[in-house]
């Protein structure tokens, strides 16, 4: 966290003590509990509004469907091996997908060129899709 170390933490106290002395040491102890108690009920508040604004149960949900420890690759597998077979038995769902191309039948080309953009110090290549550009940019860029 920002390069900061127990060592350097440590260091950082130690001569903040020094230059305060040990007369002023209880006030600034005392404020700098304070600033960290008003900022734990500023996080408690912050929550406590977020839960009452969008609902305790879906913000909780919510994390609980996120959380890691819940991610299990076997689970997920066993899953899918098991709805898997039951798609493949419908006729009806088969039936419904769209057709797929064929990866072997070459694609046909794209429409549209790759045009040169930018400075001459800093050039890059920009694809412009022939259906986007009208004609007549065509035509007067290519006389």
């Amino acid at each position: 966290m920002f390069g900061l170390t127990v060592e350097k933490l440590f260091v950082v106290v130690l001569i903040a003590a020094v230059l305060i002395g040990p007369h002023r040491m209880p006030q600034y102890a005392g404020r700098l509990a304070a600033v960290l108690r008003q900022l734990k009920d500023m996080t408690v508040e912050a929550k406590r509004r977020a839960e009452e604004e969008a609902g305790a149960a879906i913000v909780r949900e919510d994390w609980q469907a996120l959380d890691p420890r819940r991610y299990d690759p076997r689970r997920i597998i066993r899953e899918a091996w098991q709805d898997e077979p039951a798609a493949a038995a419908d006729p009806v769902a088969t039936a419904a997908e769209p057709e797929r191309p064929d990866p072997a039948e070459p694609l046909p080309p794209p429409l549209g060129r790759w045009v040169i953009a930018g400075s001459s110090a800093h050039p890059r290549r920009v694809w412009v899709a022939e259906a986007s550009v009208p004609d007549s940019t065509l035509s007067a860029a290519a006389s």
